[in-house]
């Protein structure tokens, strides 16, 4: 049995992280919890960059917190200004053993209601709630679901690129940076 520690209690992460690792492992028995952690960068990073750090900071202190298992997990979603649009995106870092993985999500375009309540300081969720009139959705379907109608809900879209971030695991007889 292998152990998964997410570094969020948030339960669409803990759900994806199952979900990934089930579908690119089937026969593989797994437990999978949360730790809340802190991400060691703002609440809504504003960067590519900061919202890897942000994973990767969550995965290590997640590591720190429940040292005895097998694979520890970050998950941080972010935003980024790419030409005046803001686009929603999170990083996956998986660390096990001595090996670091990592993964992206797609990115969507957030409509400008949402993008001026986050220049005014308001997160991702919380604008969501705000314009949609919804209550705690990043813990639900988050924008990606409302925005797609739930063709892609939150669980899958990350489920995906935690698989994406599991390929090193997949593939020990590869090389992967370490």
């Amino acid at each position: 049995m292998k152990t998964i520690v997410v570094a969020s209690q948030n339960p669409v992460k803990i759900a994806a992280a199952r979900q990934g690792f089930n579908q690119l492992f089937p026969g593989e028995t797994v437990t999978v919890t949360g730790v809340n952690v802190p991400s060691g960068v703002s609440d809504q990073p504003m960067s590519d960059a900061e919202t890897y750090q942000g994973a990767r900071n969550r995965a290590q202190a997640a590591r720190d917190a429940q040292p005895g298992a097998d694979y520890w997990m970050g998950i941080e979603g972010g935003l980024t200004d790419w030409d005046g649009d803001l686009l929603a995106f999170a990083w996956i870092v998986v660390l096990a053993g001595d090996l670091v993985s990592h993964s992206r999500t797609a990115t969507f375009s957030l409509p400008q209601e949402i993008v001026t309540l986050i220049r005014q300081g308001i997160e991702l969720g919380e604008a969501d709630d705000i314009v949609f009139r919804r209550n705690n959705s990043k813990q639900g379907n988050g924008a990606v679901g409302i925005l797609t109608g739930d063709i892609i809900d939150r669980t899958g879209y990350y489920a995906h690129a935690v698989m994406l971030a599991l390929i090193p695991f997949k593939n020990p007889d590869l090389t992967f940076q370490r």
